[in-house]
């Protein structure tokens, strides 16, 4: 017999509870000082096949964040190695390169919210989301089989899109990532290898290893690549090999754990209302980076403002996680990336080799005023970059599953 029917109101409703969900419900259950409580209801996926696998985040800020006590990892130098075995090692201070567990940020997140009185986690998979007289309506079944109904004032659907928007050119950022501990100690504990480009590169795209150290014996090594489509598990474990054992030269060591993923780099636009009470939060929304894959700190700055109007009692628009110039600028690259205009891995360690690590990772993060822009321009390949620029307005939009 299917549980019972549960209706909650409320002014507000977050649908799912990944990087944007987690990290809107968290500001809601903070009301800054002299801020307008907000009450919400954050909706949870129960453990089993609608929640989320575990997965980790990276991104730089300086100082101390909201995340901390979460943080698994952090540092304060990053290195670039080219096909050759260049190496670029780059102070980034006054940021520090931070890495977070999806399962820390929940452990936080309940923490926190099982404390608020003004954010109600019910775990329920949301199955639809409607309009109604002066808000939305939120359908969900618990793991019981029994139906929620959640009515709000606003609602924040960070659920990802069952086809990616129109787009002239769509990579996937797809990898596949060991949780090794060595033998003997092989890592250095003190600096992250954002790209090491010395894997065997694929026909169409790039490939790098990406190792995130946690101690001498012990890190996340991640073989990544930037193609049209994923690899089979056997492809992705045969790299990570040879990547470990052939160019790393780890020895013997065991895998712990994994995680695999797959995010869309596309110059698609991302709407961020759905209906007049609905908005998209988070990568529904185009906050991922379409030229780097990186997220988490685009869905901080979306969700701060939400957050921030809702306290204010503003209408609550997403902004958008990114500007017009820093989506040009990923377009054109994207598409001399998939035409092949620009080697990708000369592209990568000369930005980082030529233009100061904190400068360029601030450009990543779309932080950088247009005069930092063009100072960064320099030091890529014009011409290739000048065609894609030219050739980008006769190319057609398409629309792609998401993987």
């Amino acid at each position: 017999m299917e549980g019972a029917a549960v209706e909650v109101e409320s002014e507000v409703a977050v649908v799912g509870a990944g990087a944007a969900g987690l990290s809107l419900a968290l500001r809601l259950a903070r009301p800054p000082a002299g801020g307008r409580a907000v009450p919400a209801v954050l909706l949870a996926a129960p453990p089993g096949p609608f929640r989320a696998a575990p997965r980790t985040w990276c991104f730089w800020e300086a100082g101390a964040g909201p995340y901390e006590e979460a943080l698994t990892a952090s540092w304060r130098r990053l290195r670039v190695r080219s096909g050759d075995g260049r190496t670029v090692d780059a102070a980034i201070e006054p940021l520090r390169y931070k890495m977070l567990r999806s399962d820390a940020l929940e452990g936080l997140a309940g923490r926190v919210l099982g404390t608020s009185p003004w954010v109600t986690t019910v775990e329920a998979v949301a199955e639809r989301v409607e309009s109604a007289p002066g808000g939305a309506v939120v359908h969900a079944r618990r793991a019981d089989g029994g139906r929620v109904t959640v009515r709000a004032r606003w609602v924040f659907d960070s659920r990802p899109p069952e086809r990616l928007p129109p787009a002239r050119t769509t990579l996937l950022q797809h990898f596949r990532g060991w949780f090794v501990r060595t033998r003997r100690p092989v890592f250095d504990p003190a600096v992250v290898e954002l790209m090491d480009f010395r894997t065997p590169q694929p026909a169409h795209g790039l490939s790098f290893g990406y190792v995130l150290p946690t101690g001498p014996r012990e890190a996340l090594v991640e073989y990544t690549e930037f193609s049209r489509g994923p690899l089979g598990r056997d492809a992705y474990d045969r790299a990570l090999r040879h990547y470990v054992t052939g160019v790393l030269g780890a020895g013997d060591h065991e895998v712990l754990d994994f995680e695999q993923g797959v995010i869309p780099m596309t110059d698609a636009h991302f709407p961020r209302r759905s209906a007049a009470s609905v908005f998209r939060i988070g990568s529904a929304a185009g906050a991922t980076r379409p030229a780097t894959g990186y997220t988490f700190s685009a869905v901080q700055r979306q969700t701060g403002a939400v957050a921030d109007a809702l306290h204010a009692g503003r209408r609550p628009v997403p902004p958008r996680p990114h500007s017009a110039r820093s989506r040009l600028m990923d377009a054109v690259l994207l598409h001399a990336l998939d035409r092949g205009r620009v080697d990708g891995p000369a592209f990568f360690t000369r930005l980082f080799t030529q233009v100061p690590a904190p400068r360029l990772l601030r450009f990543l993060d779309g932080r950088t005023g247009l005069a930092e822009d063009l100072s960064i321009g320099l030091h890529v390949p014009v011409p290739a970059m000048l065609g894609s620029a030219l050739a980008l307005p006769f190319v057609p939009r398409r629309s792609a599953p998401v993987s």
